[in-house]
């Protein structure tokens, strides 16, 4: 028997070294001589916040966490066990960065200051929806949480006079998406990349930096259980894209849906309805964050006819109709509805 030598390790290319979440962070930091720190403290924060999330997500049936409460949130939805925790989570993982002026969640009627300036840099203003599709908990569908950063106005009397910003101005916007492996997506205004959480080791790990939407997919989500209260020009879309071998995929979770969206190409649409003339996602912690990721890859996000992200927000939990995704899929629309 002749002995071979032992095969060396496969070296890894500098394309393959592992980063993660903190270490990007950080990295995006030295690019700013002046930063503070109190940005990348933040988004520290919601990376705390998505693994406390993802953990309880796992265990909710064992922990008898599934399901809804008696009462129902400033929306007037029925609130789900983990849309409170969620929202918990979140508020106590954002309460202790000194970064946070002001948190403003679609659970609470009000946003909140954490903490007045007293002198100390307390720059930014954290909008969220701590568990984006909690009904589809109870079957084990995926659930999402979506953010969006903005620079707090230290001249604002109140904290809806300095949450009330158009979309162009937010900071950085992110999701985590809680499925089959736990994703955070997020741009700062220079890309988007995307991480997944290693149980094994407790950290999110960079996937992709620079995530390009396709240019075009034939792949529609939208609720078509209200395609006869939609207007014309949508229900004209869709006999258009199922004449022309399109597809649908609708999950009921605008995470998930926008998350395929930006991987596969395709459109994501919640156009206005008899019942919700106005459209029902809301504006500030929805859309805009959904909408910068999606322009940032590439694609386009417009609010009936006008982009999103140009819209003067006038309410914290004001809604809108969106539609979003491959540039070319949005035009479609656009075409059908003018």
């Amino acid at each position: 028997m002749v002995d071979t030598p032992p095969t060396s390790a496969p070296r890894l290319t500098p394309r393959e070294n592992l980063t993660t979440l903190q270490t990007h962070i950080l990295a995006e930091e030295q690019k700013h001589p002046h930063a503070s720190g109190t940005f990348s403290w933040i988004l520290s924060a919601m990376a705390l916040s998505a693994k406390v999330i993802a953990d309880k997500i796992r265990r909710a049936r064992i922990q008898d966490v599934l399901g809804s409460l008696d009462g129902e949130n400033v929306q007037g939805e029925r609130q789900q066990k983990l849309d409170v925790i969620a929202n918990e989570t979140l508020l106590r993982c954002l309460g202790s960065r000194s970064g946070v002026a002001i948190v403003a969640s679609e659970e609470d009627e009000n946003p909140t200051f954490i903490q007045r300036d007293s002198g100390g840099e307390r720059p930014y203003c954290v909008l969220f929806d701590p568990l984006d599709g909690s009904s589809n908990l109870d079957t084990c569908g995926a659930v999402g949480t979506i953010f969006s950063i903005l620079r707090h106005d230290r001249r604002a009397s109140t904290p809806d006079a300095s949450i009330l910003q158009r979309g162009v101005e937010q900071a950085a916007a992110g999701y985590i998406l809680y499925g089959s492996s736990t994703v955070f997506v997020l741009t700062t205004g220079a890309g988007v990349s995307m991480f997944v959480l290693d149980p094994s080791i407790g950290s999110f790990l960079l996937v992709e930096h620079g995530i390009q939407i396709p240019k075009t997919g034939k792949t529609y989500s939208v609720n078509e259980g209200n395609r006869r209260s939609f207007p014309e020009g949508y229900q004209r879309y869709l006999d258009w894209a199922q004449s022309n071998g399109y597809t649908s995929r609708y999950s009921g979770t605008m995470v998930a849906d926008v998350h395929r969206t930006l991987l596969k190409g395709g459109v994501f649409l919640y156009p206005p309805t008899k019942k919700s003339p106005e459209g029902k996602l809301r504006l500030l912690y929805e859309v805009n964050p959904m909408s910068m990721i999606i322009e940032q890859a590439g694609g386009k996000a417009v609010a009936v006819t006008e982009r999103v992200m140009e819209v003067v927000p006038k309410t914290l939990h004001q809604r809108i109709a969106c539609c979003m995704g491959s540039p070319d899929e949005v035009d479609h629309v656009l075409r059908h509805i003018a």
